[in-house]
């Protein structure tokens, strides 16, 4: 029997699903959270939540017949399954378009409310990225398979969890060199975790529907207003250069060697990109759904962290 205001969460141990426990569990609403390994992120998803609102579910592996079990348990499913590049058996085209399209279709059969399915922004161009093609294949399949569903294209979501400003800030913070990819000129509309998470309160909350939304921040920057931003943040100076495209793609050839690559030639495809708003679709603002937090107050509330003598810096000559 499916609970009233029951929410099931997919991605769940990643910083949007922790914000997204923090805030449902606050305001009453009882979550059902899925991970592959309770052993290893258990511990780190309980501790977002309000006592007695929240379930774990561990599942071995995502066949309709587990998923199946899971909607009977909930009225609305939010998807926030995703990754950044590929490894082993997660591939882009299972993670972002064969995934997604199992979970919508079994939300159809199962007579879900609300159907929450998080993409990307910035990808309708990008016809040479196997990320941005794998993500446009799962939001039509999403549309197809539940048609009321809510589609959210988010432009970089940030926190003091996320794996982007915390990355930059550790590498700035070891590393005397920064190269810029195209010259830094690609744009982004950052959007703070807390901003992003209450656009998905107000939407289920208000029973929005049948909607493709890009979900942006207040401010636009370049890829290179951020590096100075991040630097300004952690108190480091740094040679902050362009790199030219040849030598950049065999630094992406190099670095997608790493177990957790800090860029892949895919990524650096997709960089040359905007990461703005189309005006193809609505946005959170046309929707009233104001994001206020800006970037630099933001950042500085955790960069203290990578500056000297802060937990994660390392000392280098300035």
């Amino acid at each position: 029997m499916k609970n009233q205001d029951s929410i099931l969460i997919f991605g769940s141990s990643g910083q949007i699903g922790k914000s997204l426990i923090r805030k449902f569990t606050k305001n009453n609403f009882k979550v059902i959270a899925v991970t592959r390994s309770i052993h290893r992120k258990g511990y780190q998803i309980k501790t977002q939540s309000n006592y007695g609102y929240l379930e774990l579910e561990e599942i071995s592996s995502f066949s309709e017949e587990n998923i199946t079990r899971l909607m009977k348990k909930a009225n609305i499913c939010i998807n926030l399954i995703g990754i950044l590049f590929e490894k082993k058996e997660n591939h882009f085209n299972l993670i972002h378009s064969d995934l997604p399209s199992l979970l919508s279709k079994v939300a159809s059969k199962n007579s879900l409310d609300q159907f929450i399915h998080v993409s990307a922004l910035g990808i309708e161009n990008a016809s040479d990225s196997k990320y941005a093609i794998s993500k446009l294949s799962g939001e039509k399949k999403v549309r197809e398979n539940f048609p009321k569903s809510i589609i959210l294209k988010p432009s970089i979501v940030y926190s003091v969890d996320d794996n982007f400003t915390t990355n930059f800030m550790k590498l700035l913070s070891i590393l005397p060199v920064m190269p810029l990819y195209y010259s830094g000129k690609t744009k982004f509309t950052p959007i703070h975790v807390s901003d992003f998470t209450n656009i998905i309160f107000e939407i289920i909350k208000n029973k929005i529907y049948a909607e493709t939304i890009e979900c942006v921040g207040p401010e636009v920057f370049s890829f290179k207003d951020i590096i100075f931003k991040i630097l300004k943040s952690i108190k480091k100076k740094r040679i902050v250069f362009s790199l030219p495209l040849p030598l950049a793609k065999i630094n992406a050839k190099l670095f997608q060697l790493m177990p957790k690559p800090l860029l892949t030639i895919d990524q650096l495809k997709l960089l040359r990109y905007d990461n703005i708003i189309s005006k193809k679709y609505k946005t959170n603002f046309d929707l009233n759904m104001d994001a206020n937090k800006k970037f630099d107050e933001e950042i500085n509330r955790y960069s203290y962290n990578w500056t000297s003598g802060g937990q994660f810096s390392k000392k280098i000559k300035e």
